[in-house]
């Protein structure tokens, strides 16, 4: 007996997608697509946003990662969404380097170029950014994976909740705000080391 849509888990919802399911295929679009976004809005680098839409190359990286969804062999509800992030972090990084390489020509007119910094970039600044992806790499895991679900990917604290297998959707509430506050302190210690030098 399978499970009403609306209850599946995106792991869930992946598994029948590797079985060939095309509605689950659909439905991990519907899931990812927004969240990749979100999390890649701000990143895509300067030299490369007028040739570039993030949207483009979101969908770029989803739909080679659908490609090649039956070579992908998950192993828990998180390493998808980590197979992903890392997959547009290196696609970023591909067009950062492409952009160094090939500037693109001076913009004319500056006030038709959108702006582009997602909403964690216009609170902390680019250089804010470098030091949340340092401080986030020195959590463990579990705290990384609250953070990001929360923060970077918009899940609901249900959502969370499965993801993290927590027992209920306070103690995810609790486990997130708690490695929020560790990431706060690793970017402080952060602030304070880069000061000190």
């Amino acid at each position: 007996m399978s499970c009403p849509p609306e209850s599946e888990t995106s792991f869930q919802v992946l598994l029948r997608a590797r079985a060939g399911d095309r509605e689950a295929l659909e439905r991990l679009c519907a899931i990812y697509l927004p969240r990749l976004h979100r999390w890649a809005r701000g990143r895509l680098p300067p030299g490369a946003r007028g040739a570039l839409d993030t949207g483009d190359v979101v969908q770029e990286v989803l739909i080679k990662a659908l490609a090649r969804l039956s070579l992908f062999e998950p192993r828990a509800e998180w390493s998808f969404q980590k197979y992903l992030r890392n997959a547009l972090k290196h696609r970023l990084i591909d067009l950062a380097r492409h952009a160094r390489r090939h500037p693109a020509p001076d913009v004319l007119d500056s006030a038709s170029v959108a702006d582009e910094r997602s909403p964690l970039e216009m609170l902390i600044g680019a250089e804010g950014i470098e030091r949340y992806e340092a401080a986030l790499q020195r959590l463990k895991v579990s705290d990384q994976r609250a953070v990001v679900a929360r923060c970077e990917w918009d899940m609901s604290y249900t959502e969370i909740t499965e993801l993290l297998g927590k027992p209920n959707v306070n103690a995810t509430r609790v486990a997130i705000h708690r490695a929020l506050v560790r990431l706060a302190q690793e970017m402080a210690d952060d602030r304070r080391a880069h000061h000190s030098r």
